[in-house]
């Protein structure tokens, strides 16, 4: 059976990091004033490579890829919106948004990874861009990947159309969309941002779906899958709080990752309800989410492939 979570990550090294103004437009968590930091490359990398100790020290299988000075990819470190990897022995490469994004996406790192896992089937769904259509990985998807849901709130990020051909190509996953938006009634980019799943647990925002029935129709599936749902407010989603993964050692102990400003944002109980389900793992990671906009579980693509 399909477990949901991995002990294997791939995490990309950044090289010339900053705050990227193409997809400042539909990511209201990039900070403008980061865009001035002239030390972002630097105190990215810190808080990179800090991450990746951590997680190697919790006995997490870290394959860290070196990022190209050239071509210039300010966004390179959140590599899980080109690319997924799946037990079926699939990989998909995803459509993005944001042209200078689109040049994240690396043949040389699954040829990489082919001398260790088996890759049967490479899908490619980038074509989509053409039409203006999107669908960013699992910033995008949320995967229940147990019981075959993929959560989805739909923004200009994340296209019906395109979540539609990947229910295709990944057969008996149930789709679940919805509308999320944040407290200036703006469509939340991505929805990885507003909800995270574990195997037992669910964090998740449901204040941000504003539709009752939508909100309901999610708080059912959850509840019906046996997911005890721990509720972020709309502030600590703003703080990432919703930003976490569920991976786990490869001795078999599980760790709920997150950076440190999502972990303070938690209330003391919701720190201890979570601390039941995993480990917590919280790193600094202030820089990256200020000029990206994104968290750890967005520098986290999740390797699902079997092992040769």
């Amino acid at each position: 059976m399909q477990q949901q979570a991995t002990s294997t990550i791939l995490m990309v090294r950044p090289v010339r990091f900053g705050f990227n103004l193409q997809t400042a437009t539909s990511n209201a968590f990039q900070d403008v004033e980061a865009a001035k930091n002239t030390n972002a490359q630097t105190e990215a990398l810190q808080e990179f490579d800090t991450m990746v100790r951590q997680l190697r020290a919790a006995n997490i299988e870290v394959i860290v890829i070196e990022d190209t000075d050239e071509p210039h990819t300010p966004d390179s470190i959140f590599p899980n919106n080109w690319v997924s990897f799946h037990h079926s022995g699939k990989v998909i490469l995803y459509p993005m948004e944001a042209k200078n994004r689109r040049l994240e996406r690396r043949n040389d790192i699954i040829e990489q990874l082919r001398a260790d896992f088996h890759i049967e089937e490479i899908i490619d769904l980038t074509p989509s861009e053409n039409e203006g259509l999107y669908l960013e990985g699992t910033g995008s998807i949320v995967l229940d990947r147990i019981n075959r849901v993929a959560y989805a709130c739909i923004s200009s990020r994340t296209n019906a159309t395109v979540l539609k051909q990947w229910q295709q190509q990944m057969n008996g996953y149930r789709i679940v969309s919805f509308g999320a938006f944040d407290q200036q009634q703006k469509p939340i980019y991505h929805t990885n941002v507003v909800m995270c799943i574990g195997d037992t647990f669910a964090v998740i925002c449901l204040e941000s779906i504003l539709d009752l029935d939508e909100r309901q129709m999610v708080k059912e599936t959850l509840q019906n899958n046996g997911q005890t749902i721990i509720e972020i407010s709309p502030e600590q989603l703003n703080h990432f709080a919703g930003n976490m993964l569920l991976v786990k050692k490869k001795s078999g102990g599980k760790v709920l990752v997150m950076s440190s400003q999502a972990y303070n944002s938690l209330t003391e109980k919701q720190q201890r309800t979570l601390g039941d389900f995993a480990e917590i793992l919280h790193a600094d990671l202030s820089t990256i989410e200020a000029n990206g906009g994104g968290s750890a579980r967005c520098m986290m693509a999740e390797i699902h492939l079997p092992r040769k």
